[in-house]
């Protein structure tokens, strides 16, 4: 129930301004944005999520797999296009569902490959 509810306010609040299109599948989320970016979003739980991008042919993901213990961030984290691993820097463990994925569809709007 949790990807429809996030489905109905994505639409809402980007839907409008003809920024998305979205998709439900099954277990998640398909999102193209009018910049290119094509996300996928699994939200399973409020605490364990895992919300991944493409941007050509650049591929991001930030997901709370408990892996990386030495993260400020642990268990939440970035997976950037290069391979390496980042404390993330848009979402927290605590935060509602849709808080953490409107700042990252926020970020990614303004910079895909969260770039400053």
């Amino acid at each position: 129930m949790q990807h429809l509810e996030l489905c109905e306010r994505i639409l809402e609040h980007y839907g409008a301004a003809g920024r998305v299109a979205a998709e439900t599948l099954q277990d998640a989320l398909r999102l193209n944005f009018d910049n290119g970016v094509e996300m996928e979003v699994r939200y399973p739980l409020s605490d364990a999520y895992a919300i991944a991008w493409r941007w050509g042919e650049a591929e991001l993901r930030i997901d709370t797999a408990p892996l990386h213990p030495e993260l400020a961030t642990f268990p939440n984290h970035l997976h950037r296009d290069d391979g390496s691993l980042a404390a993330d820097p848009l979402t927290r463990i605590d935060a509602a569902p849709w808080d953490n994925l409107r700042a990252v569809i926020d970020a990614v709007l303004q910079a895909p490959l969260l770039e400053t």
